[in-house]
């Protein structure tokens, strides 16, 4: 009760200088989601899986140009998938918005990727159209949880294949702490359990062979006894947004420590079979505490995550 009388929880799209926008083939069961930020963002990066799918994450080091970007990209489709932020960089263009090389503007948009091939279809996969849909959806900026967007073809507890798994989604949850604001998108599709951090329930994950309820997938991978290529369609990919005032460096701790968010919600996390990746971005000047902000994006990253797997 205390925390909640100091956490008000707000809509996502009262994060000033972000837009959500999802487009998604319902058929296929793949999508993707953009986030875009109308000033630029300073933005820091944490991957802590094995199997990342990701277009321009340098741009999120700290030993490269300080320069904002314009855009996050979510989607489906694995490696294929990266082909939608060819249609987000048009669509930007457009918009005459990139870093001005004094010849033309170039878009700087960061992308990131979940394996949902083995649910649909395998053969469709987000392209540079569905990137281009997602930016024309972030008009209205009506952003929504469940199996849209990126989340269309999320999964979860998937040991011993779809066949077991559990259907998951994206998540999104913000909240304010004075003038401070924090919120966060993530698209759960992990190989391990999820769990509310609240109680420790179950939510989802691995079920019996019957279907009827859940097993452990942390006992079911003890089990294994030797070195085993285990199922690697997995990946929990999402971003933190905050008005706080930080270098790239500093967003880059604050997404590290958003990660402890995956590691009150998801278990186990971060194998070798999942490419957990979590972007932190900065669309604000309020002063703030690394160390209060990276509290609050692990807490939020928490929220989104059950709510990600509750509405679908």
């Amino acid at each position: 009760m205390e925390q909640d009388a100091i956490l008000q929880e707000i809509p996502i799209t009262d994060v000033e200088g972000l837009r959500i926008g999802n487009a998604q083939d319902d058929e296929a069961k793949t999508g993707v989601t953009v986030l875009l930020f109308d000033k630029g963002a300073r933005v820091g990066v944490d991957i802590s899986g094995g199997g990342p799918a990701s277009r321009e994450t340098g741009l999120a080091d700290p030993l490269t140009a300080d320069n904002p970007v314009n855009a996050i990209v979510l989607s489906g489709g694995s490696a294929y998938g990266l082909a939608a932020a060819d249609g987000v960089m048009c669509y930007l263009e457009e918009h005459g918005i990139g870093y001005d090389t004094g010849f033309s503007k170039v878009p700087l948009v960061c992308q990131s990727c979940i394996y949902d091939l083995g649910f649909g279809r395998a053969d469709v996969r987000p392209d540079a159209d569905m990137g281009y849909a997602a930016c024309e959806d972030a008009k209205d900026n009506h952003p929504e949880c469940g199996s849209v967007g990126a989340g269309c073809g999320a999964t979860v507890g998937k040991l011993y294949g779809m066949d077991r798994a559990s259907k998951s989604g994206i998540g999104i949850h913000a909240v304010q702490v004075g003038k401070l604001v924090m919120a966060a998108v993530v698209v759960v599709n992990a190989l391990g359990d999820i769990f509310d951090p609240s109680n420790g329930r179950k939510l989802a994950g691995l079920r019996t062979e019957d279907g009827s309820g859940f097993v452990s997938t942390c006992h079911e991978i003890y089990k294994i006894s030797k070195r085993t290529d285990m199922f690697t369609g997995n990946t929990t990919i999402g971003a933190v947004v905050t008005n706080g005032k930080f270098a790239k460096a500093e967003m880059s701790k604050i997404a590290s420590m958003a990660r402890c968010g995956y590691a009150r919600c998801i278990n186990p996390v971060g194998t070798m079979a999942d490419g957990d990746t979590i972007y932190a971005a900065s669309v604000g000047d309020v002063e703030a505490d690394i160390n209060v902000v990276g509290t609050l994006a692990a807490e939020v990253m928490a929220e989104a995550i059950v709510k990600a797997v509750g509405n679908v």
